[in-house]
């Protein structure tokens, strides 16, 4: 079954002073439709309840909620899918645990693990990436792909949709479309913003 994925994900952050709950609030009320909930500094039996209340939010504005990783809150919290960032997950196993009607994601960071990830045949989308260098202060672990990296994918036969994802800016959001991919990711260039509801709506300019 083909579901739906949005051109826009928004990606929540580990932030002091700007919690999870702060950023959906924040990023849904500006428009966004798709939000990833990405927390990694505390244990997962805590994180239900921040999940379930992130989910109150998507609700109210219609948006997708994704949780990264966590695949096995799924039934334990109002989420609509999970997102794997290691290309070598059990992929077929996570799928049996999420069941069908749930999203699946996956991230890829080179056409040799999309391909890989593609013969599993059981994810909805890819985020493929970094586009861009995230944090200059440590060694990245993938190689940026930049915009030739992902002009590579029309050699490639990928039927499912691809989002780009890493150190992307609003200045890179036309170009990058005109590569042939399916949408994009942001995280830090909201997050990091003097204003992120407004950088939310700039984006948003930038692709519809």
């Amino acid at each position: 079954m083909k579901k739906y994925i949005s051109k826009f994900h928004y990606l929540t952050h580990d932030l002091p002073g700007f919690s999870h709950v702060q950023q959906v609030q924040m990023a849904c009320s500006a428009g966004a439709n798709w939000v990833q909930y990405r927390c990694f500094t505390r244990p997962e039996d805590e994180l239900i309840d921040e999940i379930n209340e992130i989910a109150e939010i998507c609700d109210e504005w219609g948006a997708t909620l994704i949780i990264a990783n966590h695949y096995d809150l799924i039934d334990r919290v109002d989420a609509q899918g999970v997102h794997i960032d290691d290309a070598d997950a059990d992929l077929p196993t996570i799928r049996r645990v999420i069941g069908t009607d749930k999203t699946l994601g996956v991230s890829a960071a080179d056409t040799g693990e999309l391909l890989k990830l593609q013969s599993a045949g059981v994810v909805d989308y890819y985020a493929y990436g970094p586009f861009a260098a995230i944090n200059i202060e440590e060694p990245a672990k993938h190689h940026p792909l930049g915009f030739s990296g992902y002009r590579q994918l029309e050699k490639l036969s990928i039927g499912t949709p691809v989002i780009a994802v890493g150190g992307i800016r609003v200045d890179d959001v036309e170009p990058l479309l005109q590569t042939g991919i399916d949408g994009i990711a942001v995280s830090s260039a909201i997050n990091m913003a003097a204003d992120p509801a407004s950088m939310v709506k700039e984006f948003y300019r930038k692709m519809y």
